[in-house]
């Protein structure tokens, strides 16, 4: 039995045939069986048809990044192999669908070739069913046991009855069989774990939903679109068990504009989407700001611009994110790192809205979205929850609903308060509420939104670092881009390359000193984002005086770890 401690698994496949299923399964196999595990997948933006591919990486470790090398390939057709194949390592394993892959285009050390779709047609008489012997195929190559396998089967179909069940059971078992029968001689790839219930698997998505109900959250408002859709989803199941509630609308501009008035009332609301439909509520986010009404916007970066990729990943709606709107109207914008971050950094998004009054952006990406990974149990006792400052009912008149403070935040009254009656609307108003249209009131009223946003940076999470202290280079990067980084780094300082990292979990705005006085440790910045322009570096340079070294990629894909060691030997080697 052949022990490893890191192993990278690509399967690739016609969208349609099983492909992502067998990869969710697979990962729910592992996870349970006590391993690390860390996915990324990309698929078309149709139904079915063209090219989909499920990567899983899986160890007895944590895990930082999707990986590089393929240490296994599963092709379940000839362009599942023709695509991914020259990505297999020196020494890897194939794994093919003998039925779909022409066995004399075969080029592998180590390959088992299984007739997926014969097996499914032909013994178990349910052509659908190849992604289930598939699943039996690596479940018995990684000596993952059989019990786990079979009781995800069991979960997975139990809503369609005994029979279904029962003939996807036979189809895992058969894959499983013909590996044990036709490769006796077989060493497993196998890592030694123990199986723990102190983790929990859960993708980006369903952590942001997790953080919103922590953080108190009790109504979205929201419309579909890709990759966002599963935020709506995870929230229309559990919202209404806590008395919350979940609402589908015509379109984004609705959802924006139903989250704003609910939280005028008094709840906590947040809605989700995507660059084309945040573009669509840029002229809310403005009301929010004018309004100084909490709110949370979740925007799930895809590629663009317009419809764009729906299904690849892009870091490039931090310009939008940050500055869209109208005018000037103040906003934060965080931006979580990993799974994990996602549920802790939307309890930070709702606690900041809701301190400062002020509309926050969630920024994640596709990648990041639909990434599975195991996590510890959230601990609650690192979690605080803030709540908006509340007027008091009073008998009098005279509630300064804007009234002028240190740090620009004002007493909010609730609809119905006694003594707080004021009207919130998108023009320019008095503290009082009326409007005002003299350059005075407009100048004095802007200072203080925007105060607000330079007093939050005090409550923003400490920006993180990793590496060499003295280091003369830094790379700094956000969101999904820091697993491949913090690897790259790792990777550079055992080859004696002296670096440091910074991450930060808040992006915009970088004020009083935030971010910008961590980074004038170094005298070199290499900036590495999924877009074309450097949006973040842009933001960077206009503070930091160092040399800003952009390290760009926008082919709709993650970072490869090797790209960024790459850029941090050319650039050391350049010092």
């Amino acid at each position: 039995m052949s022990r490893v401690h890191d192993i990278v698994i690509r399967i690739g496949g016609e969208s349609g045939e099983g492909v992502i299923s067998t990869g969710e399964l697979t990962t729910l196999a592992a996870a349970r069986a006590g391993f690390y595990v860390y996915t990324f997948r990309t698929y078309p933006a149709e139904i079915k048809g063209g090219h989909a591919v499920f990567q899983l990486r899986l160890s007895d470790h944590p895990l930082y990044s999707q990986g590089d090398e393929l240490d296994v390939l599963l092709a379940f057709n000839q362009e599942g192999y023709d695509k991914h194949h020259a990505e297999l390592r020196s020494g890897g394993t194939l794994v093919y669908d003998r039925d779909q892959v022409e066995e004399a285009s075969v080029r592998a050390e180590k390959t088992f070739g299984v007739p997926l779709t014969s097996i499914a047609r032909d013994e178990i008489k349910m052509p659908l069913a190849k992604n289930m012997v598939a699943l039996g195929a690596l479940a018995r190559l990684f000596s993952i046991p059989e019990e786990i396998t079979r009781e995800l089967v069991e979960e997975k179909f139990k809503k369609k009855g005994a029979a279904v069940i029962q003939k996807n059971l036979e189809a895992l078992t058969a894959g499983g069989n013909y590996i044990e029968k036709n490769f006796p001689d077989l060493e497993a790839l196998h890592i030694t774990v123990k199986p723990t219930d102190t983790r929990l698997v859960l993708s980006g998505n369903e952590a942001i939903g997790l953080g919103a109900i922590v953080a108190g959250c009790r109504e979205y408002f929201g419309y579909p679109i890709t990759p966002a859709s599963d935020i709506m989803e995870f929230l229309a199941e559990e919202l209404p068990k806590l008395g919350g509630t979940m609402l589908q609308v015509e379109d984004e501009i609705a959802a924006l504009a139903m989250a704003i008035g609910s939280s005028f009332a008094g709840k906590k609301a947040m809605t989700a989407t995507s660059g084309p439909g945040f573009s669509l509520m840029t002229e809310l986010m403005g009301l929010a700001g004018m309004a100084e009404v909490p709110v949370v916007v979740a925007d799930i970066q895809r590629a663009g611009p317009s419809t764009g990729m729906p299904t690849k990943m892009e870091q490039g709606d931090l310009n939008l994110a940050a500055y869209g709107s109208h005018g000037e109207a103040p906003r934060i914008v965080v931006a979580p790192i990993n799974v994990e971050d996602c549920f802790y950094q939307t309890i930070t998004a709702f606690n900041l809205a809701e301190k400062y009054q002020v509309p926050v952006v969630l920024l994640s990406d596709q990648s990041l979205a639909y990434r599975t990974e195991c996590i510890r149990r959230p601990d609650l006792s690192r979690v605080q929850v803030w709540e908006r400052e509340m007027f008091q009912a009073t008998n009098g008149d005279g509630y300064k609903r804007y009234a002028f403070s240190e740090t620009g935040v004002s007493p909010m009254a609730i609809p119905g308060t006694s003594g707080g009656n004021y009207v919130a609307t998108g023009l320019e108003h008095s503290e009082t509420g009326r409007p005002r249209y003299d350059p005075a009131t407009h100048q004095k009223m802007t200072d203080k939104r925007f105060r607000k946003v330079t007093a939050a940076t005090r409550d923003f999470p400490a920006v993180e670092t990793l590496g060499d202290a003295d280091a003369e280079l830094g790379i700094v990067s956000w969101g999904s881009t820091l697993g491949s980084v913090r690897e790259a780094v790792e990777l550079a300082r055992a080859k004696g390359i002296k670096v440091v990292s910074f991450y930060p979990h808040v992006i915009h705005p970088l004020a009083n000193g935030y971010l910008i006085n961590d980074l004038k440790r170094v005298k070199r910045l290499i900036v590495p984002e999924v877009n074309m322009l450097g949006q973040f570096a842009g933001l960077i340079e206009r503070q930091y005086r160092g040399e800003v070294i952009r390290l760009n990629v926008y082919g709709g894909l993650p970072f490869k770890t090797r790209t960024i060691v790459e850029k941090i030997e050319e650039v050391a080697g350049n010092g």
